[in-house]
């Protein structure tokens, strides 16, 4: 593998904006299923999360494909259902971007903390992001699942080998999430202004 599995998704958030500065649809969505190799090298600790992003990017995908130049801007992609007030709804593309970018700053948190807390078995490291990001929006019986699933967490030292490659993997997770975070942030700035940012599972 030419350096490691952070390398797709770096080349592709390159890409992620217009010249003008707007968010577009398919490279943001290529950059999420970039990371999925990542999580899959978490092996059953992470099956609840990698399924909840692969839909979430499915739905999104799904919509953009029915009219990619109406569509090309990610927001562009969620705006006919918040003017007809059907964006809370729980099968609605806003609320499956809504998720997708709480998954994602889940795995930023994480990533940071493997980064910043070299002592930390990955079980820790995983339940801290977890705490800091999906937990206040999650109910008892997914914080219960996610809580359970945690304690199937890799070896970090293997983990690292595995994800690793032949590149340095530290300096392409510092890299990955100092140039993700941003992103995530404009979504939730957009999300709380068309009032969806509060949303808690049902």
């Amino acid at each position: 593998m030419e350096g490691t599995v952070f390398a797709p998704a770096l080349e592709g958030i390159q890409h992620v904006k217009s010249e003008a500065g707007e968010i577009l649809t398919k490279p943001f969505l290529e950059v999420c299923k970039h990371i999925l190799p990542v999580i899959d090298k978490f092996g059953a600790a992470m099956a609840l999360v990698k399924s909840d992003i692969g839909g979430n990017i499915a739905r999104l995908e799904s919509k953009y494909s029915t009219n990619p130049s109406e569509f090309n801007y990610l927001y562009d992609l969620v705006k006919p259902e918040i003017e007809s007030k059907t964006a809370k709804g729980s099968s609605s593309c806003t609320n499956g971007l809504l998720w997708l970018t709480r998954a994602m700053d889940f795995l930023v948190e994480l990533f940071r903390n493997l980064l910043e807390h070299q002592d930390w078995t990955m079980s820790r490291a995983c339940t801290e992001a977890y705490g800091k990001t999906l937990k206040k929006w999650h109910g008892w019986l997914a914080s219960s699942s996610f809580t359970v699933a945690m304690k199937l967490a890799p070896n970090r030292k293997k983990f690292m080998d595995v994800i690793s490659g032949n590149g340095n993997v530290e300096a392409d997770i510092e890299q990955f999430c100092s140039k993700f975070s941003p992103l995530l942030e404009e979504n939730h700035k957009f999300l709380a202004s068309v009032g969806m940012d509060e949303l808690k599972a049902s």
